[in-house]
């Protein structure tokens, strides 16, 4: 018998919403696995190299995040940020294609990652906004679900294509000029038939500040607290334990560097980010579910079990192991993002902001892991860069469970 899902907690502009993720999550699996073997071996560079590229990217699309959400819940404008930031990603990735130094390519990747941040916040904001009362997790779990099935689909398509024509230096270039199908594709949907919600009242305390001639900019008034209300700001220590287990977790491009440290093929690593992306696709809804049962924080406390497993098995020395890593990287990756989500829907009272600051929060501090990650790995080798972030995500992970008690 099919299962349908309950009307009232999925609006239709949530399913589109989820296809649109969907077209752009398969761009960027057809480009992310191989971009860091592009500037490895195709560009010559170092992890060191890699490293910079992914910590410039993410530190780019900081300022973004917070302005956007903050004019997102200032005007109340949440659609042009969204459909601009879709289209800047969406004509970026081709170019990587074209690049002939890793200059080039963090500068692609910042321009990339400079549209995530204009669209995150009021993306979130928006999905919210049509999410029903109490049913946050399921909105946020099937969101999250189209968008990895997407990048699913992207790592096998992209496995498809190296299998067939094969990994020379002009295939990986033109597989990076072929995310433009989809990614226009997610631009169009989300340009036509996604609607604006209605707008809402100014933020009375920004208002009030703007009658007495007291204008604070986007990101000065997030940091200086002028946005937020107590119910927002009691949200801050919680996501900064996040913030910390995001700057010792590895990021994606680590676990790649770390199936080539140990002879994976180009070819095969798409099939490794399908493993991740498997589980995120056939997990998700479930976890959203679960975020409406038992709490955003102990949903949150599992996902940081996850991560550290996952750093466990990078640490053993046998692709086995680095299998099994890419899927409990599936299980934190998506448990922690419905979570985190699921909770500003729930308690934020400036939406937009918070997630802005969620967001810009993840970039820095990814940035900032990325960096040191790099540094560490290039200097000292693949096993004090895992036993580093070893040590910090099992920190975390024990506080982060103390302060659930």
């Amino acid at each position: 018998m099919k299962t349908r899902l309950p009307k009232q907690t999925l609006d239709n502009n949530v399913i589109l919403l989820g296809w649109v993720s969907f077209f752009t999550d398969m761009a960027s699996a057809m480009a992310t696995p191989i971009l860091p073997i592009f500037i490895l071996t195709i560009l010559h560079q170092g992890a060191d190299k890699v490293g910079l590229v992914v910590a410039v990217a993410t530190f780019v699309s900081y300022s973004m995040r917070l302005i956007s959400g903050y004019l997102s819940d200032r005007y109340g404008i949440i659609k042009p940020f969204v459909v601009s930031g879709y289209t800047l990603s969406a004509l970026s990735k081709p170019l990587f294609g074209l690049m002939q130094s890793w200059q080039g390519v963090a500068t692609l990747a910042s321009l990339e990652r400079f549209g995530k941040g204009l669209r995150s916040a009021p993306k979130d904001a928006l999905l919210a906004s049509y999410s029903a009362s109490k049913h946050e997790g399921f909105t946020f779990g099937f969101h999250k679900m189209m968008d990895i099935g997407g990048e699913f689909s992207g790592s096998l398509l992209l496995f498809a294509l190296l299998w067939y024509f094969g990994q020379s230096e002009s295939v990986i270039r033109a597989l990076f000029l072929a995310t433009l199908a989809p990614g226009l594709i997610g631009v169009f949907l989300v340009a036509f038939f996604v609607k604006e919600p209605a707008k809402k009242p100014i933020n009375a305390s920004a208002d009030a500040s703007t009658k007495q001639g007291k204008k604070t900019s986007g990101i000065r008034a997030i940091v200086t607290g002028k946005t937020l209300t107590s119910t927002d700001k009691s949200l801050l220590p919680q996501l900064l334990i996040h913030f910390l287990f995001v700057l010792f977790m590895f990021d994606a491009a680590f676990f790649t560097l770390r199936a080539n440290s140990l002879g994976v093929s180009t070819m095969i690593i798409p099939l490794l980010f399908m493993v991740s992306s498997g589980i995120q696709t056939i997990s998700s809804l479930a976890i959203g579910k679960q975020v409406d049962r038992f709490g955003p924080q102990k949903v949150l406390l599992f996902a940081y079990a996850m991560g550290v497993i996952a750093l466990l098995l990078l640490l053993l020395e046998n692709k086995p192991a680095l299998w099994l890593a890419y899927a409990f990287l599936g299980l934190f990756t998506v448990s922690s993002f419905n979570a985190i989500r699921a909770l500003i829907a729930q308690q934020a009272e400036n939406k937009g902001s918070m997630y802005g600051i969620f967001y810009a929060g993840v970039a820095a501090f990814a940035a900032a892991g990325a960096y040191l990650s790099g540094l560490i790995w290039h200097h000292w080798g693949v096993t004090t860069a895992i036993s580093f972030a070893l040590t910090g995500t099992c920190c975390l992970f024990l506080l982060k469970g103390a302060s659930n008690k």
